[in-house]
Order: C-alpha cells, then sequence, then structure tokens
C-alpha cells in the first residue's frame, strides 16, 4: 500500500498543531467541490469561512481536517490555517532535499511553460507541478503541501499583480532553476513607473534561488540587463534564450507547415530541427526556456525534445477545435483564457500566418490591467491586424472600443459593450471555412463567445 502524503501526526509536527482525532491524507483540498475522498481539506478564510463547509468536506471522504475552530470529524487544530498551509508547504520541500525544483515567472506565457516543463520532468521520473495556474500566495505553498515525498523533479509557476508579492513564493520554493518569460505592459496598472517596476517585481524570483542555481533569461527581451544584474547579484548562472547569437538556446526559424510547427534551433551552438504541437510565433522562443530549463533540471534532451513534441496547447491558451455546422466546419483557436499587448500581438500574427480556406476572423475582449494607457494599446492593435491580413474584427468592451474606431470600415465584424453581447454577432457571422480566434482577458469574459462558437458544433472534435 502506498504511503500517505500526511498523517495527522506529520502535519501536526510540521505545523505545531494539535490532533484531535488520527488520519492519514493522500492529498490537499481548500476546495469541496474539487475536493477528493481522502484529501486533508484546509478550512481557509476567505470570502466564506472555509469552516463553514467542514461537514460538506467531511461528506465527500475528506480524510481529516486543517482547522482554527472545533470540527465534526478528525483534525489538526491550529490558530491559523493559512499560516498552517504555508508551513506544511515548506515542510514538504525540506522533507524531500532530492527534488530538483524549477520556478517560472513572467508577463506572458507561465502556464504554458510551467506545463511544458512538466511534460518534461515526467518523462524524466516522479515528477510534481502546479495544477491550472495555482501561482499567488495560496496557489504556491498548497502545490508545495501536495508534493509525495519520493518526487524527483518539481516545477511551480509563481505570479504576481503587485511588487513583493514573488519573494515570499519563491522563499517558500527555493528553486534550483528560475525562467523569466518575458517582461511586457502587464499589471501596469498597479506600478508608477510602469514596465519597469513589472520587471523588477519578476526579477524578485531570484530572492529564492538555491546557491548556484540558474537563471534562464530572455535575450531578446528589453529588461534583460536589468533582469541579468539582479540574478548575478544571488550569484546565478545565467543561461539566456532568444534570436540573437550568443544565446545558449538559439532560435533560427519557426516554421508552420500546417497543425503544428518545427522549430530550428542551436542549443549550446549544436544545430537541431524538432516538431512541436503548438503554432503560435511565440512558442518558438518558449521551447528555447524549456529546453534550457530542463537541461537545469536534470533531464535527458532526448526526453525533452519528446514532450515538446507532444505537449498539446491548453484550453484557452490555444487550443483548436473543428467545429461542425450544418453546411461544413470552421475552425475554433481558443485563447480566451488571457491576454495583453504581447501575447494579442503575437497570436494575431500567427492566425496571420495560417492559411484558411475561408475568412480569418478574431473576437477580442478587454485586455485588463493596463492603466491610463489601456485605451492606446487597444488602438495599437490596428496595425498588426492590418499586417497579419486578418479579415473581419469584433470587439467587445469599453477598452476595445478604441480598437474598434481605429479600424477600417471593410474590417469592421461587430461591436458590443460586453462579451455576451458580442456573442451572437460572431455565432451569425461564421461560415464554413473561416479561421476563427477568440482572444481577451480572463476578467473580460472572452471565454463566453468562445463557448458559444463551441455550441454550434454537433459532434465537432479537437482539431488535428
Amino acid at each position: 500500500m502506498a504511503e500517505p502524503l500526511w498523517t495527522a501526526e506529520e502535519i501536526a509536527a510540521a505545523v505545531g498543531g494539535k490532533v484531535a482525532g488520527g488520519f492519514a491524507a493522500n492529498g490537499v483540498s481548500i476546495d469541496t467541490r474539487t475536493l477528493e475522498a481522502g484529501d486533508l481539506f484546509v478550512a481557509l478564510a476567505g470570502v466564506r469561512d472555509g469552516h463553514e463547509f467542514v461537514d460538506q468536506a467531511l461528506a465527500k471522504g475528506a480524510a481529516g481536517v486543517l482547522a482554527s475552530q472545533p470540527v465534526s470529524g478528525p483534525a489538526v487544530m491550529v490558530g491559523d490555517t493559512f499560516k498552517a498551509l504555508e508551513q506544511l508547504g515548506v515542510a514538504a520541500r525540506e522533507r524531500a532535499p532530492q527534488v530538483r525544483r524549477g520556478a517560472v515567472t513572467g508577463s506572458v506565457g507561465k502556464t504554458s511553460v510551467t506545463q511544458a516543463i512538466m511534460a518534461g520532468l515526467r518523462l524524466a521520473g516522479r515528477a510534481h507541478s502546479s495544477v491550472k495556474s495555482y501561482n499567488n500566495h495560496i496557489g504556491v505553498p498548497l502545490t508545495l503541501a501536495r508534493m509525495p515525498r519520493d518526487t524527483e523533479r518539481a516545477v511551480f509557476e509563481i505570479g504576481m499583480n503587485h511588487a513583493d508579492e514573488i519573494t515570499p513564493l519563491t522563499e517558500f520554493v527555493r528553486p534550483h532553476a528560475v525562467v523569466v518569460t518575458t517582461v511586457g505592459p502587464v499589471h501596469t496598472e498597479n506600478f508608477p513607473d510602469g514596465e519597469a517596476g513589472v520587471a523588477r517585481a519578476k526579477a524578485e524570483i531570484f530572492a529564492g534561488l538555491e546557491p548556484g542555481g540558474v537563471a534562464v533569461l530572455n535575450a531578446d527581451n528589453a529588461w534583460l540587463d536589468l533582469l541579468a544584474a539582479e540574478a548575478r547579484k544571488v550569484g546565478a548562472e545565467i543561461r539566456t534564450f532568444g534570436t540573437g547569437e550568443g544565446c545558449d538556446a538559439r532560435l533560427i526559424d519557426f516554421q508552420v507547415p500546417g497543425g503544428h510547427a518545427v522549430v530550428q534551433a542551436r542549443l549550446h551552438g549544436k544545430a537541431m530541427d524538432f516538431p512541436i504541437l503548438q503554432t503560435g510565433f511565440h512558442w518558438g522562443l518558449n521551447s528555447m526556456a524549456v529546453l534550457l530549463m530542463l537541461e537545469a533540471l536534470d533531464v535527458d534532451l532526448n526526453d525533452s525534445l519528446a514532450a515538446l513534441g507532444s505537449f498539446e496547447p491548453l484550453e484557452g491558451r490555444g487550443a483548436e477545435k473543428l467545429v461542425r455546422v450544418k453546411t461544413g466546419t470552421f475552425t475554433l483557436v481558443d485563447e480566451s483564457y488571457n491576454a495583453n499587448p504581447i501575447s494579442m500581438a503575437s497570436a494575431i500574427r500567427t492566425l496571420g500566418a495560417r492559411s484558411a480556406e475561408g475568412r480569418r476572423i478574431v473576437a477580442l475582449t478587454d485586455m485588463l490591467e493596463l492603466g491610463d494607457e489601456g485605451p492606446a494599446f487597444h488602438a495599437a492593435l490596428a496595425e498588426p491586424l492590418e499586417r497579419a491580413g486578418i479579415d473581419l474584427v469584433f470587439c467587445a468592451g469599453p477598452l476595445m472600443k478604441s480598437l474598434w474606431d481605429a479600424l477600417p470600415p471593410t474590417r469592421r465584424g461587430g461591436y458590443a459593450q460586453t462579451a455576451a453581447d458580442l456573442a451572437p454577432q460572431v455565432v451569425q457571422a461564421v461560415e464554413p471555412g473561416d479561421l476563427v480566434m477568440v482572444k481577451g482577458s480572463n476578467g473580460s469574459k472572452a471565454g463566453a463567445v468562445a463557448h458559444a462558437l463551441t455550441a454550434l458544433g454537433s459532434g465537432g472534435g479537437e482539431a488535428a
């Protein structure tokens, strides 16, 4: 029988708590909606107090509860459940010193790059990673607390909206290798000095780096020098990826012959070509970052290339569906999970490079957290849309009105104040053979348009 993830006694020792009924847990949960039988339920305070859900958690099969108030089932009692979750994460790290740990941050591509790294770690042995976008003050310690004691390699996604958020998280993880995918105008409304503030906040990832650790940096990014200087302060070994000479992982070319891409690159000067399932141009550089991170985490190059070759786009981050309608099919590219000026320009460029039987159509919703520059960033999308030869543009949201006003009449598909109101317009317009991309910030509900288009299908499946 497999060893449990945590026993009540181990939890109590890790968090300075008191056992009130023994148990053994195989997982850790903070949400009764996703809790599985055998999990430890951590009753966190939030919009609703987690203690209100303890009975529900136990009814679903929770092994025990981490609580700060008396509960009806087996528990470990503590003064502060959030602090205890942090302590449990640190204990998980300390009891498994053999684990090679990586961490991923950046303005764009954190989740996809994290999961691509995980695909390589999984081929190399017992691996562990963040699920979904568990990258904040709760998600990072929770991911650590879930790490099995026999793990060999792990990767963690670390995000931020403000300064001083990454430092405590990277100090929890204590990574041996970190990557900053890129720095761009994301969350700039929270930084008085704009992008420079974002860059300094991303550089906090080096604070927790283990001595002699590796910092993987984007040499094509304007903030390379700032990031490299901060990495050197902690004695990091710097490895770079980019398109220029001198990069440890250099992207030479990125071709999209069909439903996949072929990457031409040089890794430490050695030429290599390899296929990947991603078609977005940003995946040329992403794959370079993944190769360097996997190398730093002691993964064989063959496993790294195999992982990249089989890693499929994540839902809402470039996943494609062939949607069947009565008179044929159209292709939906779902980029609805997130958007910022960097990822938006890349996605538009990628769509423009694709061959399409019919029209190329985009449905775009607001990019959020851009501060006073928001309207200008939206209006500026008119230029990449023109360069890419996009046929029809649908826009939703007050910020996207700036783009709508900047578009020529021939490119205007439709405008609405909300994604929900835009969806019927897009549904009405699509025809068989069209290539349709939906993209916007999660908070501006771009997913409503993607879901409406998916619902048109009658038995359509994943595109090859």
